[in-house]
């Protein structure tokens, strides 16, 4: 039998110690994929009657239906204002507690109150915020001679801006400890040269802050991207006329008379799309 070498037995080893990790991630993510996938050809049956093999059917159903497509424009608007707004609001935060003042350690730990606290708490002081008549901005609005019985969280014209000044408030604290920490790793030297060149305080943003971020900033974007495509819970608990895709599928298998499989479809297809884009924007963006 023919030794063994020092290289194999390493990767045997790094095998052993992944192979947990591996088989979790089958477990948890990969088999609920694939099972979801298999649901998408069937009429699934909530009784005890076995499902009906329906092939493409219920793929047919939603391409053809007008509420997917309000409702994949919905959430692709609700991606790119939450993703962008949360960005920028996160790097003019960041801009300024890099910058030495007295109480920043206090301010810093402040600003991630929102991340970090439990979401049906801030969900309901939103909601008390919002509400007619006796909310604290119904009655600020109504000393400017608005209609103080607005309800805009439940008004589905309304309900979408809600939603997404929510989540942009709510997540903007992740964006700016990533590119805190970044900003902070930014050579000081960059800037001192910049200054003797004579460089203005937005030549040296655009030209040494900006670059240097753009790795994190691209990083995040698509990480909020992927987790603001697929956001349910804070959008059904703060309104569920908002009207996104996670909502629209909700609806579909469990509210009235479920349809499980088309919801599977659904699922299937918003997979499909979202791993399309992702390997886009890794290979053009990030250029990985």
């Amino acid at each position: 039998m023919p030794a063994i070498s020092l290289k194999e037995k390493d990767a045997r080893f790094g095998w052993k110690l992944v192979l947990p990790t591996v088989i979790l991630i089958a477990l948890l993510i990969l088999y609920p994929v694939i099972y979801n996938i298999y649901l998408s050809f069937f009429e699934v049956s909530i009784s005890d009657a076995p499902n009906r093999f329906v092939g493409l059917q219920n793929y047919v159903e939603i391409l053809g239906d007008s509420s997917f497509w309000k409702s994949f424009g919905i959430t692709i608007l609700f991606t790119l204002t939450t993703v962008i707004g949360s960005i920028l609001l996160g790097l003019g935060v960041a801009l300024l507690m890099n910058r030495e003042f007295p109480g920043r350690g206090f301010v810093r730990a402040l600003l991630l109150l929102p991340y970090v606290t439990p979401l049906i708490a801030i969900v309901f002081a939103w909601k008390y915020i919002f509400l007619p008549i006796d909310g604290p901005l119904m009655k600020i609005l109504a000393v400017f001679g608005m209609d103080p019985g607005n309800d805009f969280v439940n008004n589905p014209n309304n309900a979408f801006w809600v939603v997404s000044v929510f989540n942009i408030w709510r997540n903007f604290p992740f964006v700016y400890l990533m590119l805190l920490s970044r900003l902070q790793s930014i050579p000081t030297d960059y800037y001192e040269a910049a200054e003797i060149d004579g460089a203005t305080n937005w030549q040296k943003f655009l030209h040494i802050t900006l670059p240097e971020l753009y790795f994190v900033i691209a990083s995040v974007a698509l990480l909020r991207g992927i987790w603001n495509f697929y956001k349910f819970d804070e959008v059904y608990l703060m309104s569920k006329f908002a009207n996104t895709l996670p909502i629209y599928i909700y609806e579909k298998a469990f509210s009235g008379i479920p349809e499980q499989g088309v919801a599977a479809a659904i699922a299937t297809i918003l997979f499909i799309i979202m791993i399309s884009l992702i390997g886009f924007y890794v290979k053009k963006v990030l250029k990985w």
